[in-house]
């Protein structure tokens, strides 16, 4: 495929500036990875000369970017094991297992839940994004639990409708490193893209209104279990608002303090249930979905050492 090269000129306000750093503060489509893989692989020309990310630009300089053709995502529906405890004609119910991701994406091209869904739907084609189809939210790799997806193009727009006016209630269970003093709380602190760490999120000023709501469980030695629920949804809010307030998720491997190597569950955070009005029926729906075995066995652990 073949893809128009991009051009910029060096003014004077971005002479001294580093080549990855100027092609980022300018075309802002581009992820830094994708810069420096562009850069790298000599996508990336000054004057018609290869430089390094780290060269200094001078005023008057071109720069040529030739975006890398990326091949398009395998939408082939497969069997994926995704645990679906209900399912009709407008909605399917999902159990995720730790370590499935939801969708595919540029960077992520193995099997998927989304795989396994397009086997469950009519006409996945009828979805303006084939690619999300059905996904009315996601939860993240390492996360297990319930998750609702759509059948329809009319169920998705109806279901988003409800997560957008706070009408499905999601709760969580997550294991914390430490042991939090409050027994209850609310941590409203908005949360944004990481300036630096481009996949990560992070608690900032001028990031979208966040807002999670955890009640204490129980407390261990050295760890919390805590019940948490959404008022608002933003990318990795609950592992960021735990990490910001100093009581990050136990095997959390990007916010975390340490990973733990327990095989097919890094991270113990799950979604345990979630309710919700059915978008045809009306009728009031709620679904739970106990911990996993791991889970747990690390609870029963911990239990142990606090006796």
């Amino acid at each position: 495929m073949q893809i128009d090269p991009l051009y910029l000129s060096v003014d004077k306000n971005g002479a001294n500036t580093r080549l990855d750093l100027y092609i980022a503060n300018h075309l802002k489509a581009f992820s830094r990875a994708q810069i420096k893989r562009l850069i790298k692989e000599g996508n990336v020309t000054v004057d018609g000369a290869l430089k390094k990310a780290a060269y200094t630009l001078k005023q008057g300089e071109k720069l040529t970017i030739i975006p890398i053709a990326e091949e398009p995502l395998d939408l082939t529906p497969k069997d994926v094991t995704m645990g679906i405890v209900y399912e009709d004609d407008a909605l399917i119910i999902i159990d995720k297992p730790s370590g499935l991701v939801v969708h595919p994406s540029k960077t992520y091209r193995k099997a998927t839940l989304l795989h396994g869904i397009l086997k469950h739907l009519n006409d996945p084609d009828a979805f303006e994004k084939k690619e999300r189809a059905g996904i009315v939210h996601r939860i993240d790799k390492d996360t297990s639990g319930l998750l609702v997806v759509a059948k329809t193009p009319e169920v998705l727009k109806s279901l988003q409708s409800l997560l957008k006016n706070h009408e499905i209630t999601r709760t969580y269970v997550a294991l914390c490193d430490g042991v939090i003093p409050h027994n209850k709380g609310t941590i409203n602190a908005p949360i944004g893209r990481h300036e630096k760490k481009r996949k990560q999120m992070t608690v900032r000023t001028g990031g979208k209104e966040s807002i999670t709501h955890f009640e204490v469980s129980e407390r261990f030695t050295d760890h919390t279990l805590a019940t948490l629920k959404l008022e608002t949804g933003r990318t990795h809010q609950i592992r960021v608002h735990l990490a910001y307030i100093n009581y990050p998720v136990v095997g959390d491997p990007t916010y975390g303090l340490k990973r733990y190597k327990d095989e097919g569950f890094n991270q113990f955070l799950h979604a345990a249930k979630i309710s919700f009005t059915h978008p045809l029926s009306g009728e009031a729906m709620t679904f739970e979905s106990p911990l996993p075995d791991i889970f747990e066995e690390k609870l029963r652990e911990l239990r142990k050492m606090k006796a």
